[in-house]
């Protein structure tokens, strides 16, 4: 049963994370051995697809021995949990040479996650979700923060530990708080110079060390686009693996309609009605775009245009 009326892409894993299973060596390598316990292969950040009978895709799973003898050890693999009484894990390879066309072929091909996740059965793009971030992080703290040493996995792939002066590093993930201006029956957007023409979106930045959720949300309306919130409802979180991100959904109350974009983080604001947000999110305004269906902000837009909060 979903804890909210309100579940983004990438966020829904159905799996147990069984986190009590992470660190007893026996039941991994056993685990790992048998022949019905699964994995998700992952290429350069790429997930290993194949298409369903229905011709959407889905995950091409392998068996986890055969994960196991590919990825040569500990280092590239992860446990992800258990789907009942099933042990899936998941294991990143890299380089050049794509899998599918070498000791995978045959089983799939490696799409981009961004690209097929929106046509992905909400499960199974949570789960790849999971391992993509989990694949960035290890990629980007192979070596020690506190001494510089190589570190070496640990837990079955959610811990990483220096074995020169025994720091432990564990997976982190950035908070970052992305919300809606409304004033009234008017929401605001706002648009970057670098993204597709005439698109626009919610407001967005990263939570700073010391603020509350709120605070950042206020924080990062008054830099972009000088308006000043009043009241802040929360909407819903999404996991967003591009690297490691939880963008926390929120529609703000401010006290008036005086936007002025910053000319940094934003070129253009506009104020929508309710029926422009609409048309905006089914495609039918003339001189502005909705994000796409794949980002939170899109469900933000919808669910206020729709008449939430009520």
């Amino acid at each position: 049963m979903p804890l909210t009326a309100f579940t983004n892409v990438f966020a829904g894993n159905p799996l147990d994370r069984a986190s009590d299973k992470r660190g007893t060596a026996d039941f991994i390598a056993q685990a790992l051995a048998d022949r019905d316990s699964l994995a998700v292969a992952l290429w350069n950040g790429k997930p290993l697809l194949e298409t369903s009978p229905q011709g959407a895709p889905r995950i091409a799973y392998l068996a986890a021995p055969m994960a196991a003898e590919l990825a040569g050890g500990a280092e590239r693999l992860l446990f992800l949990g258990l789907w009942k009484s099933t042990a899936v894990f998941a294991i990143d390879l890299e380089g050049a040479a794509d899998p599918a066309e070498g000791p995978l072929q045959g089983l799939g091909a490696f799409e981009d996650l961004r690209q097929a996740a929106v046509r992905l059965d909400g499960g199974e793009a949570a789960i790849l979700a999971t391992a993509k971030a989990m694949f960035e992080w290890r990629r980007r703290h192979r070596h020690c923060a506190a001494c510089g040493a190589p570190s070496e996995p640990a837990e079955a792939g959610w811990k990483r530990i220096c074995p020169v002066c025994k720091a432990e590093h564990f997976p982190r993930t950035d908070p970052v708080v992305i919300m809606l201006p409304v004033k009234g029956e008017r929401c605001l957007v706002g648009r970057q110079a670098i993204w597709p023409p005439q698109m626009y979106s919610a407001l967005a930045g990263f939570l700073e060390p010391g603020e509350s959720i709120e605070e950042a949300c206020a924080r990062e309306l008054r830099e972009e686009a000088g308006l000043i919130a009043v009241k802040v409802h929360y909407h819903s979180t999404q996991p967003w693996p591009y690297p490691s991100s939880l963008m926390i959904g929120l529609v703000a109350e401010v006290e008036s309609e005086a936007a002025v974009a910053d000319g940094v983080e934003l070129e253009d604001v506009r104020w929508l009605s309710r029926e422009e947000a609409r048309a905006m999110i089914g495609g039918q305004l003339s001189d502005a775009k909705a994000p796409g269906g794949l980002a939170i902000a899109h469900q933000l837009i919808r669910a206020w245009a729709e008449g939430w909060p009520g």
